[in-house]
């Protein structure tokens, strides 16, 4: 892969690191990537190649650069305690408008040659669905993010297309909290809510003992068809 950290520029100085991935042919539209807790590690990493190989400029930020800057987390009950000790740091006011400045940056970029996305996992879902209300991108897919439900007074500011994929098994996000995003996007033409039965949140992520191959290819698809129509 043709892959590399840069450096994002924020207001008022410093910045994130960003792992990009250019696609085979040099050049198309964007992505922003966005983690769970776990760091731009080597999942997201391989992630971000594999949308590269899609066809999309992709830029994966590193969310937690002011408190552990490219830290790189495991699965195990250890490193989901630093996770989760990172997450209750984070000021996602701060997140959404580092996410902001990368689809600036991202646009800005000589590789991309259509609109931005983002694409966000768990913790990334949320900062998906909120960079989406911001009016910073062109598209938005959230897989599986927690706390949208609580978020749910800024709908009516996501002018974007958007795609939530949830999981019928997820203990976090319960069918209440799925039932109360479709009924908040019930008038948004470009919305869609996807719900995979028979598995639990972060089926997507095949380092993970609740991936599920069929759903994960399933809502990677849909994420493609959709990201497609949107981006151009």
């Amino acid at each position: 892969m043709n892959s590399r950290w840069i450096d994002i520029p924020v207001p008022g100085g410093g910045g994130p690191g960003a792992y990009l991935s250019l696609p085979p042919a040099g050049s198309g539209p964007g992505i922003i990537l966005v983690q769970e807790i776990f760091g731009v590690n080597a999942h997201i990493r391989t992630v971000a190649d594999q949308y590269a190989l899609d066809g999309y400029v992709v830029l994966a930020p590193d969310v937690f650069w002011r408190d552990a800057p490219r830290v790189d987390l495991g699965y195990g009950e250890e490193d989901f305690g630093k996770g989760f000790a990172l997450l209750k740091k984070t000021d996602f006011e701060k997140s959404t408008a580092d996410l902001a400045a990368t689809a600036q940056a991202l646009r800005a970029r000589p590789e991309c040659t259509g609109k931005v996305g983002v694409v966000g996992y768990c913790m990334g879902g949320l900062l998906a669905y909120l960079v989406a209300a911001s009016g910073s991108v062109d598209a938005a897919v959230a897989y599986y993010g927690g706390g949208i439900a609580d978020e749910l007074g800024r709908a009516p500011q996501v002018h974007c297309p958007i795609l939530f994929h949830f999981a019928e098994l997820d203990r976090f996000i319960t069918r209440e909290h799925v039932d109360a995003v479709r009924r908040a996007f019930a008038g948004h033409g470009n919305a869609i809510v996807q719900t995979y039965a028979g598995v639990d949140h972060g089926f997507n992520c095949w380092a993970r003992p609740m991936y599920d191959q069929r759903a994960a290819a399933l809502a990677h698809g849909r994420s493609l068809e959709f990201l497609s129509r949107h981006l151009g």
